[in-house]
């Protein structure tokens, strides 16, 4: 399980640093030398994406999401490991709907041949939304057998 950790983490760092450095090279370029790659700034957008989807993989391995949560404040201690899983299994059923959801909408995308930008098909630039769902829900269903631990607030 380690090297797919440190391979979530090398590819979010790629990932991450591509779309810095093609965003700053679209800014130096539009302001020093009045051009800028034509199909740089769907890049960036896609590269948005990706690292969000990839963040998303990587902060669901321990239950580390933003979280709007006034049940765990509330609740006694002996309460929250079920509450936990309870949370956990919600969130699973939402990622499976969510991953079936976009995985039919990358099988349209591939079928009417949507080009995203330069000659990459769009299909392959949304093919990491059900990916990456399909992961996270995985791993919210393995937190429903076995919740993280929590540092207590």
């Amino acid at each position: 399980m380690r090297w797919i950790r440190l391979l979530e983490h090398a590819v979010l760092v790629l990932l991450f640093s591509g779309m810095m450095s093609v965003a700053a090279w679209q800014v130096i370029a539009r302001n020093f030398f009045d051009t800028g790659l034509h199909w740089g700034d769907a890049l960036v957008r896609v590269l948005v994406l990706w690292v969000a989807l990839f963040g998303g993989m990587v902060a669901s391995r321990k239950d580390e999401h933003i979280r709007i949560d006034i049940l765990s404040r509330l609740a006694p201690p002996r309460f929250m490991p079920w509450l936990q899983r309870m949370v956990a299994l919600a969130t699973a059923v939402l990622l499976g709907a969510f991953a079936w959801i976009s995985f039919r909408t990358v099988q349209e995308s591939y079928q009417y041949g949507d080009i995203a930008f330069a000659t990459v098909p769009l299909w392959v630039t949304e093919a990491i939304i059900p990916f990456g769902v399909v992961v996270m829900c995985l791993r919210y269903i393995a937190h429903v057998i076995h919740p993280p631990l929590r540092d207590p607030l």
